[in-house]
């Protein structure tokens, strides 16, 4: 799995003159090199590992809110957050809690991916959002959904993402047929194949995908997005999960 690697310039701009070590190790090593080490824990998990442990110290400035507003870049939910913060309250202060509550509650007040954003969604197609996509979680960036609605004749499932969620890039494998079928139904998504520009899926698109194309899709920046999946029967069919789709590559689409 290709790492992301993170670029941090804060050092250098604030401290580069008066502190030129300091800023080093904070852009070149803390983020440059742990940050980046994505193949041995992800982006999402070491901003809880990172919130909490500035929480615990009851440090609720700039960069508290510059690690929620990272969090939350990395797919934690307003939802989540909240839960997050509560439970942090129990063994590190509830007085600690209510600050760092103060400042999440701007970071989140925008936010499109809560509870009440997903109801809204389901209301809005005939299919089921499902239960959260934990078995793939790890080869999506964001929080997916998934409901099988029939396993006879050609399989499929409802897929949901929240905004900004995506999968990984990836490969449908097979040695003779295969492949995969997308069809929007409802919100605004992304489907992209290697090399080529990306597609806009809204509500009855039809993606057709062969066996063997690198791809990757996932919802728009400001919509949650759902399609259905058909899986086409094949021999020896598999699937190839690869690099993740980076914010520069993602970013470029909403422009």
């Amino acid at each position: 799995m290709a790492q992301k690697k993170i670029v941090q310039t804060a050092g250098r701009d604030q401290l580069g003159e008066f502190a030129p070590k300091f800023a080093e190790l904070n852009d070149d090593v803390l983020f440059g090199e742990v940050w980046s080490r994505n193949d041995l824990l992800s982006l999402r998990d070491r901003s809880l590992v990172t919130i909490t442990s500035l929480i615990s110290q009851g440090i609720t400035d700039s960069s508290l809110t510059f690690h929620l507003q990272s969090a939350k870049k990395n797919g934690i939910t307003r939802t989540e957050i909240a839960e997050i913060i509560t439970h942090i309250g129990f063994y590190a202060g509830w007085s600690k809690a209510w600050a760092a509550f103060r400042l999440a509650k701007d970071v989140w007040a925008d936010d499109t991916t809560g509870e009440g954003a997903k109801a809204a969604f389901q209301r809005e197609m005939i299919f089921p959002i499902g239960e959260p996509n934990t078995a793939y979680a790890k080869y999506f960036i964001g929080n997916s959904y998934l409901a099988r609605i029939s396993t006879e004749q050609i399989p499929f499932s409802n897929v949901t993402f929240e905004p900004r969620c995506r999968n990984n890039w990836h490969i449908h494998k097979a040695t003779k047929g295969g492949g995969q079928m997308l069809v929007g139904v409802a919100g605004r998504g992304w489907y992209q194949e290697e090399g080529k520009p990306a597609q806009e899926i809204l509500p009855g698109t039809v993606i057709h995908i062969p066996a063997g194309v690198k791809h990757w899709h996932g919802a728009a920046t400001d919509s949650w997005f759902a399609h259905l999946a058909f899986e086409i029967p094949g021999e020896n069919t598999s699937n190839e999960w690869l690099e993740f789709v980076t914010d520069e590559e993602y970013d470029k689409l909403q422009k």
